[in-house]
């Protein structure tokens, strides 16, 4: 046998009992967990024996056989890392390049070289505060997405915002003044604000503010500017590096 097909066939032979164990695992959840949601995927976790089971973004952990279901966080107590936390930002980690910005309001302070995103509802306090913040912080291009995900009147807010011949204006006025955004015509193109929707669903945005960094990793939550600084510096710093 040729030395090309011994080696894939050595790698084939050393898939099988992955693949099996994958099969496995699917199996019996399928059928011990009838509602459980969809598996995105299953892949042997960085502790031998244990399997990690990923539903969208949330991870949980098993046997080979699917026969027990962990719930919590996998540690490496050596290394001191969380390595479930570091998979899920892993897992959540946005190509920045790849957002719609067409779909977003924009502002810049100074020269506007830092960027950032952000998901926001117009009736979300804590989006409030985080909009302040950022008003302390210099240099800064800032694309909001709004997501009027809290009920009430935020698709109003939304869209009357949206609609606004200075929608950025309309944007800052409620979060920071709390000015009532202008009626939308009946004939604005809201569409956006849609798209916005399912973009938060598709990368898995489950709340309000959420911030999205250049390299792709996200802050869930408002932070101060001091800490946001920290973020912008630590990010610029490594900017380059392989």
């Amino acid at each position: 046998m040729p030395y090309r097909s011994l080696i894939l066939s050595a790698l084939l032979a050393a898939s099988l009992p992955a693949l099996a164990n994958e099969a496995a695992i699917r199996k019996a959840i399928a059928e011990r967990m009838p509602n459980a949601p969809k598996i995105d995927e299953v892949r042997p976790s960085a502790m031998p024996g244990l399997w990690e089971v990923r539903f969208g973004n949330e991870l949980r952990y098993t046997d080979p056989t699917g026969s027990f279901f962990i719930e919590g966080e996998l540690i490496d107590l050596k290394a001191r890392r969380n390595l479930t936390a570091e998979r899920v930002a892993q897992i959540n980690r946005v190509d920045f390049a790849t957002l719609p910005f067409k779909d977003a309001l924009v502002w810049k302070s100074g020269s506007g070289k830092r960027r950032i995103a952000v998901f926001a509802d117009p009736n979300c306090g804590y989006c409030k505060r985080f909009e302040a913040a950022l008003q302390e912080m210099k240099d800064v291009t800032v694309y909001t997405f709004m997501i009027p995900i809290l009920g009430g009147d935020s698709p109003d807010k939304a869209r009357g915002i949206w609609c606004a011949k200075d929608r950025t204006g309309a944007w800052l006025g409620w979060m920071l003044k709390g000015e009532q955004p202008p009626k939308a015509a009946a004939s604005c193109d809201d569409a956006a604000i849609e798209r916005n929707l399912a973009l938060s669903r598709r990368i898995h945005v489950n709340g309000t503010p959420a911030i999205l960094l250049e390299d792709g990793n996200r802050i869930p939550g408002a932070v101060g500017p001091v800490e946001l600084e920290r973020r912008l510096q630590a990010l610029a710093a490594t900017a380059g590096k392989p």
